[in-house]
């Protein structure tokens, strides 16, 4: 297995740097670019297995870049972390509505960015080493396959979307509070609030369309998948 290839996009050359220089001493094999057309660019000639993207980026913004990436099949789940000097909530629900997969705010620790990284790399590894089928009515997860199939059509979700929607389906007729999602979906997330689970089910229910009918809310707790299918 070769090493791990990280897309770094970030305009400020020194951040740049020194992302790229703490990754590369941990092993991983990166590339880094420094405005949104470029990152596309490379996106089309290598297929990274992960992108830190700086949101306030020349031109194309960071935000659009994952837009654009999400709405690319072949690359609508690279996981995607978003690196941004806007610390608001609200900059945070937005990264995470349009498709990120986390959100650290600079400054920030090289040290904690490299967690984070594998954080999100070890969990779509332990997705794609199950074979396992969870079905719900019309409702499919193939988790060897990553494959979402909803009323006989493939949902493409992003890694946290499926590894949410995974966790629910496996549990089926017990209630996860919105502390406990974000301890085992996100894992490691200091400045995630739980506002950010509210978010993803959201989106998650829109995609899944009248299945997202099965994730049910169980108001002052957190949610609960329907054991009724």
């Amino acid at each position: 297995m070769g090493k791990t290839r990280i897309l770094v996009v970030e305009d400020d050359k020194n951040i740049l740097k020194l992302i790229i220089y703490n990754l590369e001493k941990e092993g991983f094999f990166c590339s880094g670019v420094s405005n949104g057309e470029d990152a596309l660019k490379e996106l089309e000639t290598t297929r990274p297995d992960l992108v830190v993207l700086d949101i306030m980026l020349p031109g194309m913004d960071g935000l659009e870049v994952c837009r654009r990436i999400r709405q690319e099949k072949s690359l609508a789940n690279m996981p995607i972390i978003m690196l941004t000097a806007k610390g608001e909530e609200v900059d945070r629900i937005v990264g995470f509505e349009i498709g990120a997969d986390d959100y650290m705010v600079k400054p920030f620790s090289p040290r904690e960015l490299i967690l984070r990284i594998k954080s999100v790399l070890k969990r779509g590894r332990e997705e794609n080493s199950q074979d396992v089928l969870l079905e719900a009515g019309s409702l499919v997860m193939d988790l060897a396959k990553h494959k979402v199939i909803a009323g006989k059509k493939e949902v493409e979700l992003t890694m946290m979307e499926f590894n949410l929607l995974k966790t629910l389906m496996s549990r089926r007729g017990r209630v996860q509070s919105r502390e406990k999602l974000l301890d085992e979906v996100w894992d490691i997330a200091a400045d995630v609030t739980t506002r950010t689970v509210d978010t993803h089910i959201k989106r998650l229910r829109s995609k899944l369309g009248k299945s997202g009918d099965l994730i049910e809310t169980v108001r002052g707790v957190g949610y609960r998948f329907s054991e009724d299918h």
